[in-house]
């Protein structure tokens, strides 16, 4: 197969995936990577398979496809290739949960000499590692990394490219609990969509959507909360997207359990942990477990909440995720008081405790916890984060935690 012929079968595909032809389309990819001897063509035929792979929620395929690419790039000689190889290999590791090895590519992306990087992918891997960092709970890691990929987005016109960061800060703000945040970015997300979005795909609406559920229901606003998360789901399942259907079972579970609806929530954790389980999101594994284990709360059944929580436990530090083994310490330690166990209520706290210093999830001018309550959290250009009212209160013309000027506002 020569270089025209590939050319053809590639666009092919393409129109097949996005008119949700999905296997059609894999199979013409396929018959490329058999038959075409043009290198290029290979390389650009595996993006497609790397990319179609993720949506499907097939990660372990995306990473088999991601270090084939890497081999051809290495081929190819060009320095390019390989950064967007890397890149790949990047994200593949990031939505199997390796977030370790995820940065290590990004900062193997951002090392590669003479590419395009800063113009073109730099902030696409600025947005993995800040994703990976989030995954780990390294929180000032995570802000200083998406906040380099919004540079990126506005400084290059890419809208796109801010739509996804918009979204990843909306999760970032859901989890330090500035719920205010949490809505405000996705919302910056679906606007961008419908500015801008007319040729994209669906899924960007649906990501938006998703998160603005999760930050409604965070603030209470239950019947906005479904509504969004409804709106992500029709598309998720149009699209065959298995990875956000997980999600807004997930959501949707969490929304059944605020509204004191466990009946209808046990089911949804049930489906969503089947997804998260069959595409090998540990993560998403976590957080439905820990919705488990607060409805066992809910029930008095503690022993099916610890049962829940221990499970969860194991995956949170097989991950590396301290939010995640804060938050089910900080129930056990709920639990355990409640049995009037109090050698293990001592264990929970003292690792309750760690976890706050691990996350640094304290703000450096009150000393308090960040993320324990819903707040108003303000980021300093270093990227460490404060309660807003104690930055108001203070004064304060440089970061009380590393000293580094605040007068410049930071973007988020």
């Amino acid at each position: 197969m020569g270089q025209d012929q590939t050319k053809q079968q590639i666009e092919k595909g393409l129109q097949l995936y996005q008119s949700n032809h999905t296997e059609k389309a894999l199979q013409v990819w396929m018959k490329v990577l058999e038959k075409s001897s043009d290198l290029v063509g290979r390389f650009r035929v595996l993006g497609c398979l790397v990319t179609a792979h993720s949506e499907m929620g097939r990660y372990k395929e995306m990473l088999k496809f991601a270090v084939v690419q890497i081999d051809t790039a290495r081929e190819l000689e060009d320095a390019n290739f390989l950064l967007e190889s890397y890149l790949n290999l990047a994200r593949s590791n990031e939505k199997l949960c390796e977030f370790h090895k995820t940065i290590s590519y990004c900062k193997t992306c951002l090392g590669l000499p003479g590419t395009r990087a800063a113009a073109q992918l730099g902030g696409q891997v600025s947005l993995s590692m800040g994703n990976a960092f989030l995954g780990l709970s390294l929180f000032q890691k995570a802000l200083e990394s998406f906040e380099k990929a919004l540079r990126y987005a506005h400084n290059n016109d890419d809208a796109m490219l801010e739509c996804r960061v918009c979204c990843s800060l909306g999760s970032f703000y859901a989890q330090v609990k500035d719920y205010e945040k949490a809505l405000f970015f996705p919302c910056k997300a679906a606007e961008l969509v419908n500015d801008y979005g007319k040729g994209w795909s669906l899924k960007y609406r649906a990501m938006s959507q998703y998160h603005m559920a999760v930050a409604y229901r965070l603030l209470g606003h239950l019947g906005s909360a479904m509504e969004c998360c409804e709106e992500s789901m029709k598309i998720a399942l149009q699209h065959g997207d298995r990875p956000l259907q997980a999600l807004c079972l997930l959501c949707f579970a969490d929304i059944h359990r605020s509204r004191g609806d466990l009946e209808t929530a046990f089911p949804r954790y049930d489906s969503a942990m089947s997804i998260m389980t069959e595409i090998g999101n540990r993560l998403g594994q976590v957080q439905v477990l820990l919705g488990v284990a607060k409805c066992w709360v809910a029930r008095k059944a503690l022993d099916k909440a610890l049962d829940a929580i221990e499970r969860a436990q194991d995956l949170a530090e097989e991950v590396g995720n301290k939010l995640g083994q804060l938050k089910l310490h900080c129930l056990s330690e709920g639990i355990y008081r409640s049995k009037g166990l109090q050698r293990e209520l001592r264990a929970h706290v003292v690792r309750f405790h760690e976890c706050v210093e691990e996350t640094e999830l304290y703000c450096g001018l009150c000393g308090e916890s960040i993320g324990e309550k819903n707040s108003r959290l303000q980021a300093l250009p270093c990227s460490h984060i404060f309660h807003l009212r104690c930055l108001q209160n203070n004064g304060t013309r440089s970061c009380p935690n590393c000293r580094r000027s605040s007068m410049k506002p930071g973007f988020v």
